[in-house]
Formats: C-alpha cells, sequence, structure tokens
C-alpha cells in the first residue's frame, strides 16, 4: 500500500502553487494544488488556493462551492470568508459579500483588504454608520506598529507561537506599550496562564485607565480565573461611564451571574432587551441564567426567542439541547441542518449545532446520523486544541514518581490542618455533579461550583519548567516547606470564600484535581476526597458528547478520552496505595440502585450525620452551572445508563483505547 506524503511534502506543493499563482500562472498553480490535494483531499490551505484560481478563471460556482467545503472544515479560516467577499463582489452580490466581509474582519480583524472592500460596499448601501464603524477599526489597525500587526494576523491564524515571538520582541523595545501588552495577555490566555494575563492587562490599565478595549478583555481573564466581584467592580466601571451602552451593560449582567445574584442579572438582561428587544445573545444569555436557576420554562423560551432572531445561533441552540431534557421537532432539526448548510458562520456556532443535532437526532433514535454530528463537532473542536494524549501520560507518571510514601511521611503532621473541603474528583460526565448535590442538601454543607484554585496553584508550581526538572511540578513538590504547604493551604481557603455561604463545609468538584491529590493533601491534610466514578464505556461516551467550555480538551477524541481514562484509573491506584483510606470512590450506578445506602456511606466518610435532605437532593433549590444542571433536579433514574450501547460499533475505536476497562 502506497505511504501518504508527509506535511513537508505537501506544504512545498501549497508553497509551489502560491509561487505560481502570484507570478500569474494558473495552468502551474492549479497543476501543483491539484496534485495536493489527490494525496490530501481536505487540506485548508490547499482548497483556499484553488478557490482563488477558480474566481481568476471566472468559475464562480466551482470556487464558491471550494469554499464552502472549506470553511466545514475550517470556520475560522478567515481568508476563506475574505475571499468568499471577493467572489461574491465579483459577481455583483453585494449584499452577500458584505456579509462575508463582516466575517472575515470578525474572525480576524487584521485583514485590511476585507476591511478597505467592506467600508466600500457599506458606502454604497449609504449605510454610513456601520461604514465609519469599520473606518475606525482599519485606521486602529493600520496605524498599529508592523510587529503588532503581524501579532495580530498570527494570533488570529491560530499560529500562536508566531503570535508570542513578534509581540515579545516589540515588547522588549516598548514595554510600555498597552496595545502591545493587551496581544500578549490575549496569547497567554490561549496558553491558559491566566495570571500572567492577569498581570499585562492590570498592568496595561494602569498606564491607559481609559482604554476600554484593555478593560474588557480584563473582565474576561478576571472571569476565567473566578475573581468575580472584581469582574463586576470593573464592568460596573464602564456602565457607571456609559450607563446606556448595551455593550457594557451586558458585560456587567454576565459577571453578576457569576457571582451568583441571578435575579439582578436578569433585570440587567431585561433592561438591555428593552434598547435592543432582538438582540440574540442577551436572550440567549437569559436563557442560560434561567437555566442555572432551575427555571426550564422560562429558559426555553428565552433560547427560542434568540433562535427567532438569529436561526444561525449555535448558543441558543446548544442552549435547548445542553437543558439534557428537552426534545427538539423535525422542523427544528431541519432549521439546524439549513443552518449549517450555509456555510458561513463562525466556528463555535458550527460546532455548537453539530452537538445540538447530534442530541436531536440521538432522542429520536437515527443513531447514525447523530454519531456523524457529534464525530464532525469533536474534529472541528480538536482542530483548536493543542491537547497531547502522551503528554498527559508523562504528567500522570510524574505524579507517581514524586509523589511517594516517602514524600507524606516527610510531611505527616504539616499543611493547613482544616477540615472545610469536601474535593469531588474524576472524569467529567462521572457523576460529580449529582454527588455534589447531595452533599449541598446538607444543612452543613455549601455546594460551589468547580474551582480551579487547584489547577491555578499547580500551575504556579509549574512554572513552564519541563516535567522532569527538579524546580518543575510535580518535582518540586519534594523541595516545599512546612511554611510553605500551611500557607498554600491557607490561601486556598482565603480565595475560596467568597463562594461559601457560612457552612462550616464545602464541595469542590473540580473533575482534573484527581491529578493533583498529592498536592491537596499536603496542603490540606484533613480535606475529604471523592472519587466519582461511572462506567467506563457510558462516561467516555457521555464526555465525547458534552461540548465542555473548556478545560477537557482531551473528551474531543474517542482514541483521547479512553487513554485519559485509563491513565486516572492508574493514577487513582496509586492515591489509593500511599494514601489508604483517604480517597471516598462511589460508583455512578451504586448511587442510582441503592441511593440510600450511599448517600449514608458519602455522609459517614465526610463526617457528618445524616440528613433526609440528601436523599431527597432533587428538591433542594439552588444554583447549578454544569450540564447536569436539570438532571440532578428529578429523582434518582436509569436513563443515563447503557446509553453507549447503539453506538457500539462506532465506539470501536473508544473501547480499543480504553482496554480491559472497555469489558466492564
Amino acid at each position: 500500500m502506497a505511504s501518504s506524503p508527509d506535511k513537508d511534502t505537501l506544504q512545498e506543493g501549497i508553497v509551489s502553487a502560491q509561487k505560481a499563482l502570484m507570478a500569474g500562472d494558473l495552468v502551474r498553480s492549479e497543476e501543483y494544488i491539484k496534485h495536493v490535494l489527490k494525496a490530501a483531499p481536505d487540506t485548508p490551505d490547499a482548497l483556499y488556493i484553488l478557490a482563488v484560481l477558480k474566481r481568476f478563471q471566472k468559475d464562480f460556482n466551482a470556487s464558491e462551492q471550494t469554499l464552502k467545503h472549506l470553511l466545514t472544515l475550517a470556520p475560522d479560516f478567515a481568508r476563506a470568508y475574505q475571499e468568499l467577499g471577493h467572489l461574491y463582489r465579483d459577481q455583483g452580490r453585494k449584499s452577500d459579500a458584505i456579509n462575508a466581509y463582516r466575517q472575515a474582519t470578525f474572525t480576524n480583524p487584521a485583514l485590511v483588504p476585507s476591511w478597505k472592500e467592506l467600508i466600500t460596499l457599506l458606502k454604497g448601501i449609504q449605510n454610513t454608520e456601520e461604514a465609519a464603524q469599520a473606518k475606525l477599526q482599519m485606521d486602529r489597525i493600520t496605524t498599529l506598529p508592523k510587529e503588532l500587526l503581524a501579532t495580530t494576523n498570527y494570533l488570529y491564524e491560530g499560529k500562536i507561537n508566531k503570535a508570542e515571538k513578534y509581540c515579545r520582541a516589540y515588547l522588549r523595545k516598548h514595554p510600555e506599550d498597552t496595545e502591545g501588552m493587551r496581544l500578549l495577555a490575549e496569547i497567554a490566555n490561549r496558553y491558559g496562564i491566566l495570571d500572567e494575563a492577569d498581570f499585562l492587562l492590570a498592568s496595561a490599565l494602569d498606564f491607559d485607565p481609559g482604554n476600554t478595549q484593555v478593560r474588557l478583555d480584563y473582565i474576561q481573564i478576571l472571569r476565567k480565573r473566578q475573581k468575580f466581584s472584581e469582574a463586576v467592580n470593573q464592568a460596573k466601571y464602564l456602565s457607571e461611564k456609559h450607563p446606556d451602552n448595551p455593550v457594557f451593560l451586558s458585560h456587567l449582567a454576565i459577571q453578576t451571574m457569576q457571582t451568583g445574584d441571578y435575579e439582578q442579572a436578569l433585570a440587567l438582561f431585561d433592561h438591555i432587551l428593552k434598547i435592543l428587544p432582538n438582540d440574540v445573545a442577551t436572550h440567549t444569555s437569559r436563557g442560560h441564567a434561567l437555566k442555572t436557576l432551575g427555571r426550564q420554562e422560562d429558559a426555553v423560551e428565552a433560547y427560542h426567542r434568540a433562535i427567532t432572531y438569529g436561526p444561525a445561533h449555535g448558543d441558543a441552540w446548544y442552549g435547548l439541547a445542553n437543558l439534557k431534557t428537552y426534545r427538539f421537532t423535525a422542523d427544528e432539526i431541519s432549521a439546524m441542518e439549513t443552518a449549517l448548510a450555509s456555510g458561513m458562520m463562525p466556528a463555535a456556532s458550527r460546532i455548537q449545532l453539530h452537538f445540538a443535532l447530534g442530541k436531536a437526532y440521538e432522542d429520536a433514535k437515527g443513531f447514525d446520523a447523530a454519531f456523524k454530528h457529534y464525530d464532525r463537532g469533536n474534529s472541528l473542536k480538536r482542530a483548536q486544541s493543542r491537547y497531547d494524549p502522551d503528554q498527559m501520560q508523562a504528567e500522570f507518571d510524574a505524579q507517581k514518581t514524586s509523589c511517594d510514601q516517602a514524600l507524606f511521611a516527610a510531611h505527616k503532621n504539616n499543611g493547613c490542618p482544616a477540615p472545610d473541603p469536601i474535593f469531588i474528583v474524576g472524569l467529567p460526565r462521572a457523576g460529580s455533579t449529582l454527588l455534589e448535590q447531595i452533599l449541598a442538601s446538607h444543612s452543613q454543607v455549601d455546594g460551589t461550583m468547580e474551582l480551579p484554585n487547584i489547577l491555578t496553584l499547580a500551575h504556579s508550581l509549574r512554572s513552564r519548567l519541563p516535567l522532569d526538572h527538579p524546580d518543575g511540578y510535580p518535582a518540586r513538590l519534594k523541595s516545599l516547606s512546612s511554611d510553605d504547604l500551611k500557607a498554600f493551604g491557607e490561601t486556598y481557603l482565603a480565595e475560596t470564600q467568597q463562594h461559601r455561604h457560612g457552612a462550616p463545609f464545602f464541595t469542590d468538584k473540580m473533575p482534573n484535581n484527581f491529578r493533583h491529590i498529592g498536592l491537596i493533601k499536603l496542603i490540606l491534610p484533613n480535606a475529604r476526597i471523592i472519587d466519582a466514578r461511572r462506567n467506563p464505556m457510558d462516561c467516555c461516551f457521555s464526555g465525547y458528547k458534552q461540548l465542555f467550555a473548556e478545560g477537557q480538551e482531551f473528551t474531543y477524541c474517542l482514541e483521547s478520552i479512553g487513554r485519559y481514562y485509563r491513565g486516572y484509573v492508574d493514577l487513582m491506584d496509586h492515591w489509593d496505595k500511599i494514601l489508604p483510606g483517604e480517597i471516598l470512590r462511589v460508583q455512578h450506578e451504586d448511587v442510582i440502585m441503592d441511593l440510600e445506602t450511599q448517600v449514608r456511606r458519602i455522609l459517614d466518610f465526610c463526617g457528618l450525620p445524616f440528613e433526609q435532605a440528601c436523599v431527597d437532593f432533587h428538591q433542594t433549590k439552588r444554583a447549578v452551572k454544569t450540564a447536569s444542571s436539570e438532571q440532578v433536579r428529578q429523582k434518582i433514574n436509569t436513563k443515563g445508563m447503557d446509553k453507549w450501547k447503539p453506538f457500539e460499533q462506532q465506539l470501536s475505536p473508544l473501547k480499543a483505547a480504553l482496554g480491559y476497562l472497555g469489558t466492564e
């Protein structure tokens, strides 16, 4: 069997085609690009060049079909939207061209040709207000120093390493340039280095307090770091200066929602809708707030309103799907398919529509169609991800090597002795929200959320050093002093205080904390840890079907999620060996089959007296932010068991990756 060409060979063909195209040799360019596409038919850069060629050859239909196919593969390929704009412009399709250029500049604001064409077309239809706004944006971009213009372009093309290189080079010469600091903060954000992004944006605001874009970016980073009160204060600053600006009011509403004040957030959303009654994003955000509060019927109505005004708004469609209890009609399924076929939408909306359609077809027992959409949505998410299963396995192994019995013996009486936290760990979709709801129904326990504090601490200890570096994480744990460990534990309690409501205990249900149980038990030796476990096939497939907001990148590939589950089981076995009796394993299926026995077992482990409210958890009124929010408001049931079986044939890669676990 012939081997596939390597990436370098394909890239050489693309570069040759590009050079021939720029030289005006369309025939030679087409020869090169067809050779590339014969070897790798879905190569985005090659498809882009082919589309340009076809436009130059006046084969407009072929050009349009190529671009639409390209955008199904790479929905954030900004130059494809720009080329679509050029195509429609050349055909005299002014309205379509405007929409294409709008999408191009939204996807990559550094595309100056798109701004120029958009301004010309908007002036031509007398849309002077939008043309003026577009001119302001273009002027801002074109006046950027060349290094920052390159940074912006690389950033929005997903070439983060190149963006960082140019940005850091510029900031070495201009260390107080706020736009450079803002761009470097966005690069840090995409790398997940949120503390660095926080520092950069706070510093930029010190230099330029009136910079609205920096402040908006800062709000987003503060929210990601769960500094909700600070985010609200920043949003208030903007809304007080511009009290009728719906953008700033929306930011205030969203940040207020994060603090748990949902009634105030809803009041703000209602105020925005008086100004912009057809605003799709506001109706959708309002739906999210209502869902979290358990007002399902009102949430459905809000999502439907959003869809009425924005039929291709993926966030609203996925909001309905993510209720888990909503059933789509045949007309709604058709509407989603039509929206997908339109070709011109951001990657986020396209992905959300694929996951929503997967849920819709699965409920209708159209399992082949359902899997096709789940698979496509995951494929698009995977293309945006930098997840490396080998790297993750190395992290698991490093935990086992560094966190041994000698380490815990050396720190037997160290750390912060407070018993307040109850950590619920495991994989997402393993039943952790149910366990949290049971515990949060107890009078002595505050249910919080998936708190990022342990992950943030682990990241700060890592300091960008390689896993095998003695000063990196987790090896660094061996060199921490007793004072360090106690301080880290006290800091964790102080930082998480904002989520508590006065009970002596509280839950932290960040699933990924299982990777850091060594760290947790060193800094908080009296913390309880509960391992939420579920049938491997059900758990992994449920994760594959779930579109996570962030942080669960291993779920976008069947092989990766299977390997991750195996690594999780292996690491938990390690924790059991070196920390015997410190972790309670709760099997989801046992909770379903014998709720009260498992409730008593959980409460005993936590040192809590039995309370009937924990058995009647579905009656507890509290905001629940996770995907299981509606499910934990229902009585215990077996609906989620064996949901993978109708997809058994398609899930063979998962079974293979799970190995012996796939037969449990």
